[in-house]
């Protein structure tokens, strides 16, 4: 099928004729033949230059009834279809002859009879009208008559006609005289076709015209030598009168050449100069700092020393790195420091230097600096400045620091040189202590609880004395009392029975007081939770009253166990106050918080009490299915004692490790360890005393679930993709009433098990939300990367991650799991991500996504983060379209405009093609190819008209892939009908 995509006036190339007969030229009689004898006569005469040349003339008018015949010799027509005749003629004007009769005429016929061979004879064909074909009836422009003194002026008149279509070897031309005085002074037969002519960059070769003059003949161009053709096969159409008109499409110089004279050759560029890409546009000189190594070049390349990142325009000039900031300034107060510079002398020819700051810390002597822990806080943020400036905070008091302020810009990482930068060497004063990390409790009472504290990570000096700051949950923070102790435990007495209570502590020094510790929260016991414990303890009591020495004995008895029983409460406590038992403000009561294995101050210890070690004899690994970040992923089984063998994964560390990447690899197993539901993933437990350390969960046999559905597309039914997204929402609606953000969903962090239960995995990205506020919120680390595609704006822009971010991720895995595991935003940069969100434009729905699962991602997808759903609500409305399938009927419709909204990508314009099979691969489809070939639906004309019932009989069977092509045909019939309304 042809796609009219330029259309526009050719400029006029005259045809080219070729001539099969021209009686001027012949050098002897002409010798036709003529009927009757007495009718027309072959004579010697002048031509208008008064050429001799050989002439038929007739004059019987003075006879009635004429019919006087004259026929050409036999013309071979070579290939033409559509033949021309031009005839020169002259006159009488019958009113010039005296006593002419009125049957005089002033015209004559002209006719063809076609024939194979050289066949005729004096009689036949018969000189009639049938067997002959009439051409046409010939008039006089002008005639001539009788002048002064008796001479005669002859006045010459031209006439061309064609006749076609003809079909055999050749053809006879006769002229039909029926009572006129004339004389028929020359005869030129010739075909005409158009041109060899180079337009729009092809080359066309001559071209017969066609049989009609209505008719186009299509040629096919070639485009010249360095040229390729632009978006459709480029033709020409040959008209019927050997002109060429309507070109289609246009053949363009390739990258690295240019069109010179006049478009008819492709020349390429010369050395130092470039061309980019295909197009009309001349080469350009290289940018400063680059050069070309050779013509033709696409592209110039950049001089030793100068770079040019990937998004610079080929036409932008070479750059290099910046040289050092300049005139920095540093402001010590405390533990905290503000940095202030100029911008470096020599920017590097670019507009993007930013800096970063390299914070190292010295010990007293001449000891090596070491790079500064992730304490150190750095506002707005460490790396990427854009302004000269930064505030620093946390440091260590009386500590020795040097800071290097780096300026880099876009080409610093291709240059093998570091940064240039400028140093400081500061020293902090004396400073409060930092906040205390974590509180125990160590027992309680009816009236009293008693708790314990580690020391601050920085006390910045020697600890004075820690006050603790207590009041009851609902009461406000200014009704609260404190407490006073030299040492990190405190007895808090005078407390009611059975009541939820708020402890804050802070640590002081000589310097002042330090920042209050994060809240916990702790009840104290009832009086049925103290009489259960007094009864426990009665009878050894009683026991005691026996005798003096055995009450001694029962006394000593009496210590030793409560002492043991203390030291078992106060492990278990631990336990329990770490996942904070007790609620905070908007948790119901009994309900377990998650804790961040990060606020520990030794991490191996949220190790030991949220993952169970296992021995490594009870791990047998089978094959490596995978890599993760920190080494390889495996399949293997488990074998606890008395318990049956299981298939497990195991998560590897890989050698060679630094204690942080130690840490940072079993944190995601102090993070699993804390859940239990059956759609988050099970930790097994985790292998940390012997090599390699290992994570092992449960093994989930279908992988991630992004993979899982392209690899099944179109295999399952509505429901049983929602009931995949209901057992999504059931996990997050889990962990989100935990307090856990997972700020990673996205279709390639779910698992799917072999009964399609899919379950939430990958906590690497994972925090704990601050529960002191009603909108709790997680600002996340500096640098830390972020899955733009998957992550909501107010995520993006200020870091800030809540639950309601995890929805508006959920809503991108709806949308996911709907396409079959379709990339989110296509192949749009992140960049144009961000840009689309903030104008309020959302991902379209998927092919046949019903319209209340796209309404509820959209609901996922409010910018404002308090009108999106929470996790319960999402359940609920999954269930009610799981309770009623009906709900899930109605599609939400396709566009059938030709301009498909900016974000309307799911069904590809068929135009874009040049088969049928290439549009097939594009809806992936592509396994159908062959059916639709034997079916002969090889065309988009015939595809467009495709229905259920061709769709079945072409073989396809999967009812998800029957609604895919029909959908796809739809959308093509539309694109079709709007494409040619647009023509018309």
């Amino acid at each position: 099928m042809d796609i009219l995509l330029v259309l526009w006036i050719v400029p006029t190339v005259w045809a080219v004729e070729e001539m099969l007969m021209d009686s001027t030229t012949a050098t002897a009689e002409l010798g036709w033949t003529v009927y009757p004898s007495t009718g027309w006569e072959e004579v010697s005469g002048y031509d208008e230059n008064m050429n001799t040349i050989r002439t038929y003339q007739v004059c019987n008018v003075f006879e009635t009834n004429q019919n006087n015949w004259v026929r050409t010799k036999y013309i071979r027509r070579r290939g033409a279809q559509r033949i021309h005749v031009e005839m020169k003629f002259s006159v009488r004007d019958c009113s010039s002859i005296p006593n002419v009769p009125g049957s005089c005429k002033e015209t004559f016929n002209l006719y063809y009879y076609e024939s194979d061979t050289d066949s005729v004879s004096k009689s036949s064909p018969a000189w009639m009208e049938n067997p002959w074909i009439k051409v046409d009836t010939i008039a006089a422009d002008e005639s001539f008559s009788q002048v002064d003194l008796g001479g005669r002026v002859m006045k010459i008149n031209t006439e061309v006609r064609s006749f076609g279509p003809v079909s055999r070897n050749g053809f006879y031309l006769a002229f039909q005289d029926y009572g006129g005085c004339m004389s028929l002074i020359a005869v030129k037969v010739f075909y005409r076709k158009c041109p060899r002519v180079i337009q729009n960059g092809a080359i066309f070769q001559e071209t017969l015209s066609g049989a009609e003059s209505t008719s186009l003949v299509t040629a096919r161009g070639t485009c010249v030598p360095n040229a390729e053709e632009v978006d459709v096969p480029i033709k020409l159409y040959c008209n019927g009168d050997g002109e060429w008109m309507v070109p289609i499409g246009k053949c363009m110089c390739k990258a690295g050449h240019e069109a010179v004279e006049n478009g008819t050759v492709c020349k390429a560029c010369p050395s130092g100069s470039f061309k980019p890409a295909q197009g009309d546009d001349s080469c350009m000189q290289c940018p400063i700092n680059s050069r070309t190594t050779s013509e033709g070049a696409v592209s110039c390349v950049c001089r030793s020393g100068h770079y040019r990142t990937e998004t610079d325009p080929l036409e932008m000039p070479c750059t290099t790195i910046p040289s050092a900031p300049q005139n920095v300034i540093s402001s010590v107060n405390e533990t905290s420091l503000m940095l202030e510079w100029s911008p470096p002398r020599e920017a590097g020819g670019r507009e993007d230097v930013v800096y970063n700051i390299i914070c190292k810390s010295c010990g007293a002597g001449r000891g090596a600096c070491t790079r500064c822990g992730d304490n150190v806080q750095f506002v707005p943020r460490q790396l990427g400045l854009t302004e000269p400036r930064v505030y620093i905070s946390d440091l260590l008091a009386h500590t020795q620091y040097t800071f290097e302020i780096q300026a880099v810009n876009g080409v610093s990482d291709q240059s093998p040189y570091s940064p240039q930068f400028s140093a400081v060497n500061i020293t902090t004063n004396q400073a409060a202590p930092s906040a205390v990390s974590i509180m125990h409790q160590v027992s309680r009472t009816v009236d009293s609880i008693t708790l314990s504290w580690s020391q601050p990570d920085q006390p910045n000096g020697v600890i004075l004395d820690y006050e603790l700051q207590y009041y009851e949950k609902d009461q406000s923070e200014y009704n609260s009392s404190t407490v006073r102790s030299q040492t990190n435990t405190a007895v808090i007495r005078g407390l009611k029975p059975g009541t939820i209570y708020v402890f804050q502590v802070r640590a002081r020094t000589v310097a002042g007081f330090g920042r209050y510790s994060g809240k916990m929260y702790f009840q104290t016991m009832t009086e049925e939770e103290y009489k259960t414990s007094l009864q426990e303890k009665l009878p050894l009591i009683i026991g005691s009253a026996a005798a003096g020495l055995v009450f001694l004995i029962a006394v000593v008895v009496i210590i030793i166990v409560c002492n043991r029983r203390r030291g078992f409460e106060r492990a278990d406590s631990e336990y329990t106050d770490k996942l904070q038992h007790y609620t905070s403000g908007h948790m119901t009561p009994g309900m377990k918080i998650y804790i961040d294995p990060f606020t520990y101050e030794d991490p191996n210890e949220a190790v030991r009490e949220f993952a169970k070690e296992i021995d490594i004899s009870c791990v047998k690994i089978e094959q490596v299915i995978g890599a993760g970040e920190f080494g390889e992923v495996c399949s293997g089984n488990l074998k606890l004692p008395g318990k049956r063998e299981i298939l497990v994964a195991i998560k590897t560390l890989k050698s060679g490790y630094t204690e942080k990447q130690r840490r940072d690899f079993l944190s995601e197993a102090s993070i699993m360890g804390q859940f239990d539901h059956p759609n988050v993933i099970h930790l097994e437990g985790v292998v940390t005393k012997s090599s390699p350390v290992m994570i092992i969960t449960e093994f989930m046999e279908n992988g991630s679930l992004d993979s899982f559905l392209r690899q099944n597309d179109g295999q399952f039914t509505v429901i049983q993709l929602v009931g995949m997204l209901r057992g999504i929402a059931a996990g997050m609606k889990y962990l989100s009433d935990m307090n856990y953000v997972h700020r990673d969903l996205a279709a390639r962090n779910i698992l799917v098990n072999s009964n399609l239960v899919c379950k939430v995995s990958d906590f690497g990205l994972s925090r704990f939300l601050e529960d002191d506020t009603s909108d709790p919120t997680y600002t996340s680390a500096l640098g830390g990367k972020i899955p733009i595609r998957w992550t909501a704006p107010e995520a993006i822009q200020y870091r800030k991650f809540t639950s309601a971010s995890d929805v508006w991720s959920y809503g991108i895995v709806m949308w996911e799991v709907m396409s079959y595991g379709e990339r989110p935003y296509w192949d749009m940069t992140n960049q144009d991500v961000i840009n689309a969100i903030e104008q309020d434009y959302r991902l379209p729905p998927p092919m046949d996504c019903p319209s209340a699962l796209h309404q509820l991602m959209l609901d996922c997808w409010q910018k404002d983060r308090n009108n999106r759903p929470k996790f319960g609500q999402i359940v609920n409305t999954l269930d009610k379209m799981i309770r009623n399938p009906n709900s899930l009927k109605a599609m939400t419709p396709l566009s059938s405009g030709v301009h498909l909204p900016l974000l309307d990508r799911s069904v590809p314009d068929f135009s874009s093609f040049n088969t049928v099979d290439e549009w097939l691969d594009a809806i992936k489809m592509g396994q159908y190819k062959e059916n639709f070939a034997n079916a002969e639906f090889t065309s988009f004309d015939v595809v467009s008209q495709m229905t259920m019932d061709d769709i079945l009989r072409v073989g396809v069977t999967l009812a998800g892939h029957q609604k895919k092509i029909l959908n796809s045909v739809q959308m093509m019939r539309a694109q079709m009908n709007q494409i040619q309304s647009v023509e018309v």
